[in-house]
């Protein structure tokens, strides 16, 4: 028994899957030329459009899913400037939902982005809020709204 228990036991180290960087820039390459140039290039733009952009489902009046809603509420408690803001409906154009991801190489939606710098989805954004580094980020960036 402690036989059998030994031979798994070197037969699932020995075909556990790793994680070759050199095969994972391959598929990294392979993902970035299935974004089209243009899809590529409407995203640049978009991204450059506001110094806060937030990919999101649904829009800032009426968010879509519970962590778009979310990323609105924290960025809303930060106290980011309107004027500075921008929001993308991924789910008005499929090509965009899809294109994101693969532009960040971020699997999940909502995504943000300051001053061109892809910060994260919902969970950084909410660990970000917690530990202060998000009011750092946004302070630095100079898009909150100016104290009277």
């Amino acid at each position: 028994m402690a036989a059998r228990s030994a031979a798994s036991a070197v037969f699932r180290t020995a075909f556990r899957p790793r994680h070759n960087p050199l095969l994972s820039s391959r598929f990294a390459s392979l993902q970035t030329r299935l974004l089209s140039q243009e899809t590529r290039q409407a995203i640049d733009k978009a991204v450059e459009s506001a110094p806060v952009v937030l990919f999101m489902k649904g829009t800032p009046e009426m968010p879509q899913c519970g962590f778009s809603r979310a990323s609105i509420q924290i960025l809303g408690l930060q106290g980011v400037n309107p004027a500075k803001f921008t929001a993308f409906n991924v789910l008005e154009d499929e090509e965009l939902r899809s294109g994101i991801k693969e532009y960040s190489e971020w699997p999940t939606i909502p995504q943000l982005y300051v001053d061109k710098e892809f910060i994260g989805g919902t969970d950084i954004l909410m660990s970000m809020h917690q530990d202060g580094s998000l009011a750092k980020l946004l302070e630095e960036k100079d898009v909150l709204v100016p104290a009277e």
